[in-house]
């Protein structure tokens, strides 16, 4: 850290100085979202390689942010944050709400990894909104070029929720097409599910409960309901439905 301080005498610049190296900030958020595991953590964060994450959760345990718990017996590694760790949430929350606010929508939106937001929506189903029976959903991106652009998630009444790349064999309730910017912008309150179906960004089929009540049973981020929320323009790249 010595060859890279701003030799300012200044906490934010001191802490800047601890939290800028890439991915630093990324991996501490995943924690705070509730992943602990090594491979959870890597999903969630998405672009990092597997050696840097080793080495950012190495630097972070010895900054003393994250405690690294081994449990022998039953083989796993956890890392969870420490009190000095979970003392930078209010930090972290006002920088998300000021990004909500000033940061352009489209700009906040473009160039999300997809297989990062859909492991993240195994908690994002409110299982109270949805019938209580598995509810299988097909998810096509119609922007994606990437070796996935088909998810289907699993909810099951009591079981954590799949979300599979490779069609798992069961009859799909709802098929979901849509692009990532205008999915990622429901997600994050930069839009809603209405209008960007007006807009012909956002396409649904299938069971009719599921289609008509998708604005209560999709968790959106705890970020979406910030005040003076910059907002995607309404025009947005429309999809093409298929199956």
């Amino acid at each position: 850290m010595a060859n890279n301080s701003y030799g300012l005498l200044c906490p934010i610049s001191r802490a800047c100085e601890i939290l800028q190296p890439r991915w630093t900030i990324q991996i501490l958020t995943e924690l705070w979202s509730g992943s602990t595991r090594f491979n959870d953590i890597h999903r969630g964060v998405g672009r990092i390689s597997r050696g840097l994450l080793s080495k950012r959760l190495k630097e972070l345990e010895g900054l003393g942010l994250i405690e690294r718990v081994e449990d022998k017996a039953a083989n796993t590694i956890d890392y969870i944050r420490t009190k000095k760790g979970t003392d930078l949430e209010p930090a972290l929350n006002a920088l998300a709400v000021w990004a909500q606010r000033n940061i352009d929508a489209e700009l906040a939106l473009c160039d999300s990894n997809l297989s990062s937001l859909m492991w993240k929506m195994r908690r994002s189903f409110i299982a109270n909104e949805l019938p209580k029976k598995r509810v299988v959903i097909r998810f096509h991106f119609s922007d994606e070029d990437s070796e996935f652009d088909t998810y289907w998630a699993v909810i099951e009444p009591g079981k954590e929720v799949e979300m599979c790349v490779y069609d798992p064999g069961f009859d799909v309730d709802l098929y979901i097409q849509t692009t990532v910017m205008s999915f990622g912008g429901v997600i994050m309150g930069r839009t809603n599910v209405a209008r960007e179906i007006d807009s012909g960004a956002l396409f649904l089929s299938g069971n009719a409960r599921l289609v008509r009540t998708m604005d209560r049973w999709l968790r959106l981020s705890e970020y979406a309901s910030v005040e003076g929320i910059a907002l995607l323009p309404k025009a947005t790249q429309p999809t093409h439905a298929r199956r």
